[in-house]
């Protein structure tokens, strides 16, 4: 549903549901003061030569403006709930967001710690034998880490330092681990 107003194109399609429902309303308040409003209009233009006619016609004027004020009184009910809803649905939103946001369990910040270290995904083969050394050598080095960062605050520079740190084990475990005939002899400067 799109709403073409003077200077203004909405597309509902992105909006909360709570404000597609409370323009909703809006729209319709306005189609049955609309409506009340020309009916008045007509009433002023049909003629009334006796008195029963023009008590009627009074009858009829304030019936309207009974109906307008109705319509108005009906908006600003709904209104009261719509803020509710409106805010129930933020929270909703706020809380999905926050989930994927959510720390990780000791498990998964380990295991993607050990990813890191070892720059290499889970289950690749390659000198395995030197590689479960050093999974083991990150994993203690780790868990020292996790004990160390679940005391401390969480901040970038702790993370980066303990990024570093983990780098710097991995090459000192890598270069004491790995034979002499499969050390890496193109150094980067």
């Amino acid at each position: 549903m799109n709403i073409k107003m003077p200077g203004i194109n909405l597309t509902l399609s992105n909006m909360l549901n709570s404000t597609k429902e409370r323009l909703e309303r809006q729209e319709k308040r306005d189609n049955q003061i609309a409506f009340f409003e020309q009916q008045k209009v007509n009433l002023k233009e049909m003629k009334a030569g006796t008195i029963d006619e023009i008590s009627r016609k009074l009858d009829l004027l304030h019936g309207y403006d009974a109906e307008i004020l109705m319509a108005k009184t009906e908006y600003n009910h709904d209104q009261m709930f719509h803020i509710m809803d409106e805010a129930i649905e933020r929270g909703e939103k706020i809380a999905e967001e926050a989930e994927k946001y959510a720390p990780k369990t000791p498990e998964e910040r380990k295991e993607e710690i050990i990813e890191e270290a070892t720059g290499i995904e889970k289950d690749e083969g390659l000198m395995l034998e030197i590689m479960d050394d050093l999974t083991e050598a990150v994993e203690e080095v780790a868990e020292t880490e996790m004990k160390e960062m679940d005391s401390l605050t969480s901040s970038e520079e702790t993370v980066k330092t303990v990024a570093e740190e983990m780098e710097e084990l991995d090459r000192q475990a890598l270069d004491s681990s790995i034979p002499e005939q499969y050390k890496r002899i193109d150094y980067r400067i």
